[in-house]
């Protein structure tokens, strides 16, 4: 089925944008509170039209050596699901257009951009921009009628893996904290498993 631009699709994130102020810099611009880099927004800066979690069934992994948030890794998913995974995320519904706004940002992209969601959710992926950080679309299913898309690398970045820096970290706990209850022994717990 084609879709416009402003027909809506949830963003289902794993990383620093679980915490939802971090987040709404993509969407209304800013710069996220330890990080050095301004966002510009997205062109439609309507606020996310609701904000759920969602849980993804694939292994969470930081790689990278550094990146606006200074030295450290940062967040990735593998590609294949895994029922044994537990990876805690937070979805915005947000329309196609918004969705390609912040794909765009994530990946410091100028210009035009095209993204194939209807093949995304025919294969369950689909590689829109090769040698990015966060090329590969990943089709999740649907919720209350809308499709589910995260994105992540076209691999994995098995040669690159690497610790979170604290800034980042940070804001991730802050994420998993405003989107779940959670103690911090649990916190803790969860990205200790996860960083190697």
């Amino acid at each position: 089925m084609e879709n416009t631009g402003n027909d809506l699709v949830w963003y289902a994130s794993y990383g620093s944008n679980l915490c939802e102020d971090r987040f709404l810099c993509y969407i209304k611009g800013g710069t996220p509170k330890g990080s050095v880099k301004m966002h510009s927004g997205c062109s439609d800066k309507t606020a996310p039209r609701a904000i759920q979690n969602i849980i993804i069934n694939r292994a969470l992994y930081f790689a990278k050596g550094y990146s606006s948030w200074g030295k450290g890794g940062v967040a990735f998913i593998k590609h294949e699901p895994n029922a044994n995974e537990v990876t805690l995320g937070r979805m915005y519904l947000i329309s196609y257009n918004q969705f390609i706004d912040v794909v765009k940002q994530e990946n410091d992209y100028e210009g035009n951009l095209e993204i194939d969601f209807n093949e995304a959710q025919v294969r369950g992926s689909h590689v829109f921009l090769h040698n990015a950080w966060y090329g590969k679309l990943m089709y999740l299913g649907k919720e209350s009628g809308y499709p589910i898309f995260t994105f992540t690398n076209e691999r994995f970045l098995e040669e690159e893996i690497n610790a979170p820096g604290s800034e980042y970290l940070e804001t991730l706990k802050k994420g998993v904290k405003e989107s779940y209850k959670i103690t911090g022994k649990e916190l803790q717990e969860y990205f200790n498993k996860r960083i190697k």
